[in-house]
């Protein structure tokens, strides 16, 4: 009966760390994917500003 309790005690540990891996392994994946997408999207935005549009037939108002 001990060895059992001990067998699942191990088996209960083991299952969270893989658990622990996995969920550790995909939010830095996901954090990652942010940073890249936001340094992406601040990129393009501020080329966009500093070219700006030079199309002719869009009315200026300003």
């Amino acid at each position: 009966m001990f060895w059992k309790i001990v067998g699942g005690l191990i088996v209960a540990w083991v299952a969270f760390m893989v658990l622990g891996a996995v969920i550790g392994f995909v939010f830095k994946a996901v954090l990652w994917i942010a940073i890249i997408g936001g340094i992406a999207f601040l990129g393009a935005a501020g080329y966009k500003a500093i070219t700006g549009n030079k199309d002719p037939k869009r009315i200026n108002r300003y």
